[in-house]
Formats: structure tokens, sequence, C-alpha cells
């Protein structure tokens, strides 16, 4: 079970990730994006900001219609480049308010390591080291620059996720019982 999980069940979050959404999408039978998510997702590339956004909106608000308590989510993997941030901002900025951001800090080996350990029974295309060491260029040029805009709003909650995942939970704990 991911931190993320574990935090949505332990406190009053609702855990979305970006790439459960999509490759959801991806394998959804008559989906008009499978295809293209495809490509993207083997390619260590970032899906268009559209589809991603239209999936996250709509599992929010099935959520909230299912359940109007669950207002506070977790969102996993999402912004990852500036046209993401650009386009949550334009659709969801008058709707959610960015509380924070939880960042998960380690090595590229350890993250490298973990994703070919879990590749090993995830099933998922993108587990393997040329599309990791991809995936970890993407990261470099794109997210870290964003990560680094949310830090000067001093929106940014490190923890380092190089540890076991007790260690890491403790400290997402920690972060989650300051934040509320």
């Amino acid at each position: 079970m991911s931190s993320g999980d574990r935090a949505a069940q332990n406190y009053s979050y609702t855990h979305l990730s970006a790439g459960d959404l999509l490759r959801a999408e991806r394998a959804r039978e008559g989906s008009e994006f499978g295809q293209l998510i495809d490509s993207y997702i083997k390619e260590g590339r970032i899906v268009p900001v559209e589809i991603t956004i239209t999936l996250l909106s709509k599992a929010m608000e099935e959520t909230m219609q299912k359940d109007d308590k669950k207002f506070r989510f977790l969102i996993d993997g999402f912004p990852r480049n500036e046209d993401n941030l650009t386009g949550w901002n334009k659709v969801m900025g008058d709707k959610a308010d960015v509380k924070f951001v939880l960042f998960f800090d380690c090595s590229n080996k350890v993250c490298i390591d973990r994703c070919l350990e879990r590749g090993k029974s995830s099933g998922r295309a993108d587990d393997n080291r040329e599309s990791l060491e991809k995936r970890i260029q993407t990261y470099l040029q794109s997210t870290r620059p964003i990560i680094e805009l949310y830090e000067k709003d001093g929106k940014v909650r490190t923890v380092d996720a190089s540890r076991c995942v007790d260690e890491v939970f403790a400290d997402v704990k920690a972060v989650l019982d300051k934040e509320g």
C-alpha cells in the first residue's frame, strides 16, 4: 500500500493517482484517448493536460456526488509540468485550493530500483529501465521546476522517501497532522 493510500485511509482524504486514472482510461474499452495515453506512458512522456485534468475533475466530482463529506483530495503525480500547472489553474483554480505539496524525495537510483521491483508484479508497461530513465529526465526538465515554484510559495512539505515505507509514512503522518 502506498503512502497516498495509507494517508487516505487514516485521514479524510480521497487519494487520486493521476497515473492510475490514466492507466484505467487507457484500458477502458472504447476510450477515445486509450492509444494516445499508451504511447505517452511507454515513452515516459507527460500525457496532454486536457486528458489528465478531465479525468481528475471527473473523479473529484464523482467522489463528492457520492459523499458530500469527501471534499479533500490527495492528488498523486500531478502537476508534472508547466502545462499541467497552467491547465490546473485554468480549470480548477476557482474550485480547488492547493493547501500544500507533499514531495517524496529520493535519489534516482532508489526510485529506479523501487519501480523495477514494482514492475515484477505491476504489469505496468513503463516499469522498465529504459522508460524509467526517460521518466527521470522528464522529471528533471519538467517536474522539478514546478516543485520549485511551489517551494517559492512555501507550499512544499518534503519527506525523505529513501527510507522504509513505515518511516516514510511516519513523516507523512506528521505533515498531515500539522496541516490538518
